[in-house]
């Protein structure tokens, strides 16, 4: 499943990139306590040169950022892995372009290191320097757009159920899409020096990290709360939660857009000082009730949750008739998660509306009629001759790689 890809890339991503930043911090104690000068550069202080002189303060930039932005992914891959699964169940079809996302999820976890400088535009740096990070960062705009291309496709034409979870799915492919396409301005050097550190990068930032990543966080407890506690969480409050924080979500962070866009700064307390803003202040006032109804939004779903632990209705053990294996095991919780052998995956977990099938859907745990006969008679032909000539398995590198993003399983 793309859920599992995606969570092996974000663990491969921390691995790599948080080390660096950790290396920044033993630095940066060094400069502090052991007289080194990593980050001092010639200065003066009280009217005395230092001692420590010929280290760059931009040098702790580049080590932060290095970490700083892959972390984006760390957050939002594994909610796109769940947004994958819930989307592809709740379409009833086979996710889109298996392959391709793979290969996007792949590329994306490869350009997340390769980007970081598009933070620094304005930080002096040579500008063939920039100029090499204003391509990467438009490139990586290509897989993230094959991933939101896949998911449309997903859903064209599909037999959609509006499950809470399905909902809070399409809403961070919602905020992704906005999101990304205000990050390709921000990714343009000669943008990103009107328009950095304004209002329109905490929009962007929080609608493609922040909102997407909740969204996609909130799809996963609502479609896995039967699976965790063997009871449904109230549909009715769950819409209700949704469209309250959807709409919050837009009325707090879109106009931060078209404030940034004006030139008003961030991290400001208040602009008394710079009438020019004044305009703004409406907008503001906005921005902050939409903030309030939005947190208002989560004790309902604060609500939801625990209520409906206890006197939630119970689930089925498989209630939105789900292909993969989590959905084989007992309602009631085990020690082992089965409890016989593990289960034996025959097909690939998207196998939804296949017409060779009864129902709409068959889990992977499920064997196709003459499947054992078929391993039985192939195990036979590949039986050696003699016992003094044993085969030999002959595996190449392409036949590897080709199994390995082979969606369905033989």
């Amino acid at each position: 499943p793309l859920t599992i890809w995606c969570f092996f890339l974000t663990a491969i991503i921390g691995v790599v990139s948080f080390p660096v930043l950790l290396s920044a911090a033993l630095m940066l104690i060094m400069d502090r306590s052991f007289g080194t000068s990593f980050f001092l550069s010639d200065i003066y202080i009280a009217g005395e040169v230092l001692h420590n002189q010929g280290g760059s303060p931009v040098l702790f930039e580049h080590l932060f950022w290095f970490l700083g932005h892959p972390e984006v992914y760390i957050i939002i891959m594994p909610a796109l892995g769940i947004t994958s699964e819930v989307i592809a169940i709740n379409s009833r079809k086979p996710i889109f372009g298996y392959t391709a996302m793979v290969i996007s999820l792949l590329g994306i976890a490869f350009l997340s290191f390769i980007v970081w400088g598009h933070h620094m535009f304005i930080t002096g740096m040579n500008p063939l320097l920039g100029a090499v990070f204003l391509v990467t960062t438009l490139i990586i705009a290509v897989p993230s757009a094959v991933k939101t291309f896949n998911y449309l496709a997903t859903l064209w034409r599909g037999n959609i159920r509006f499950t809470n979870a399905m909902m809070f799915a399409i809403g961070l492919v919602s905020f992704f899409i906005s999101g990304g396409l205000t990050g390709i301005f921000l990714g343009n050097a000669t943008l990103d020096i009107q328009l950095h550190d304004t209002y329109f990068v905490v929009g962007h930032f929080h609608i493609v990290m922040g909102c997407a990543a909740i969204f996609g966080m909130l799809a996963g407890i609502y479609h896995w709360f039967p699976k965790m506690f063997g009871r449904m969480m109230n549909k009715p409050l769950g819409y209700i939660h949704f469209w309250l924080t959807f709409i919050s979500a837009y009325l707090v962070f879109f106009p931060m857009h078209f404030i940034g866009l004006a030139g008003v700064p961030r991290r400001y307390y208040a602009f008394t000082l710079l009438p020019e803003y004044g305009v703004w202040a409406d907008v503001n006032v906005l921005m902050t009730l939409a903030a309030i109804l939005g947190g208002l939004a989560q004790l309902i779903f604060i609500y939801n949750f625990f209520s409906s632990i206890f006197i939630g209705k119970k689930a089925s053990q498989n209630p939105w008739q789900a292909n993969t294996l989590e959905w084989t095991t007992p309602v009631e919780r085990i020690h082992g998660n089965w409890p016989g052998e593990i289960p034996t995956v025959y097909r690939w977990a998207y196998d939804y509306s296949n017409p060779d099938y009864d129902e709409d859907f068959k889990m992977q745990n499920v064997p196709d009629e003459g499947h054992e006969v078929e391993l039985f008679e192939t195990s036979k032909k590949a039986a050696p001759s003699t016992q003094d000539e044993p085969v030999e398995e002959r595996t190449s590198l392409f036949s590897l790689i080709r199994n390995w993003f082979k969606p369905r399983i033989a």
